[in-house]
């Protein structure tokens, strides 16, 4: 499952035991040589999927910078990783040097109509589903009019698989684990459903489409385009 280079079962137990943000800073040395990083398949097809080319683009939770190696190669202007580890920042600005990289928390985003893309990979099970529409709508908040924000989502696998069960089992632990165990580590694989997040995606003022890119699991672009017209109220 893991490289040689990867996190031994004692690191990977610490930092199940340690909030988000602390447990991904102890994590980031290695989290290049884990299974949690977006595979390569999945950026490549995000590119490729992508209709046209961009301005300025936005890695909404960048971690290592997996996905900024997506915007470097679809937008023409200096790109943007966003993440609320100082350790992932670090091994992010090690290999992305011309990107910005900046430490914040992505509830409560700190721009406005800046960027003409934005993308997030392997990061919305980390927020519950009472504070995804804070996420989107400072996504939405940060893209210039019609700009676009795209994400890779991997159809739920069937009931009869090994992976639907090992998703359940997961989820179930995690949830156990944060009833008796302070501070919380937010990771659910089973709150992000394409519909549920079109919902909170349509909820923030984006219009949803998708786009298959023809990887095994059944994976899906969402393409989220943020109005050119101003709301009224």
């Amino acid at each position: 499952m893991f490289s040689p280079h990867g996190p031994s079962l004692r690191e990977l137990t610490v930092q199940a035991l340690s909030s988000v943000e602390r447990g991904y800073d102890l994590l980031a040395p290695k989290f290049d040589d884990t299974p949690f990083r977006t595979p390569d398949a999945i950026l490549e097809a995000t590119a490729a999927a992508l209709p046209g080319r961009f301005g300025r683009g936005l890695d909404v939770c960048c971690g290592t910078g997996a996905g900024l190696t997506v915007l470097e190669a679809v937008c023409d202007r200096p790109v943007t990783g966003v993440d609320f580890s100082a350790g992932m920042l670090a091994r992010a600005r090690a290999d992305h040097p011309g990107a910005t990289l900046v430490r914040a928390d992505v509830r409560a985003l700190p721009f406005a109509g800046e960027f003409d893309l934005a993308v997030t990979f392997g990061a919305l099970g980390h927020f519950l589903p009472a504070e995804r529409p804070a996420v989107f709508e400072g996504v939405h908040r940060a893209l210039r009019p019609g700009g676009l924000f795209a994400f890779p989502v991997g159809a739920p696998p069937p009931v009869t698989s090994v992976a639907h069960w090992a998703a359940l089992g997961f989820d179930l632990a995690m949830r156990v684990r944060n009833a008796v165990w302070r501070p919380p580590f937010v990771m659910y694989y089973r709150t992000t459903s394409l519909p549920a997040l079109s919902v909170d995606l349509m909820a923030a003022g984006f219009s949803v489409r998708t786009a298959a890119l023809g990887l095994p699991g059944r994976w899906q672009l969402v393409l989220a385009r943020k109005d050119t017209f101003i709301r009224a109220g």
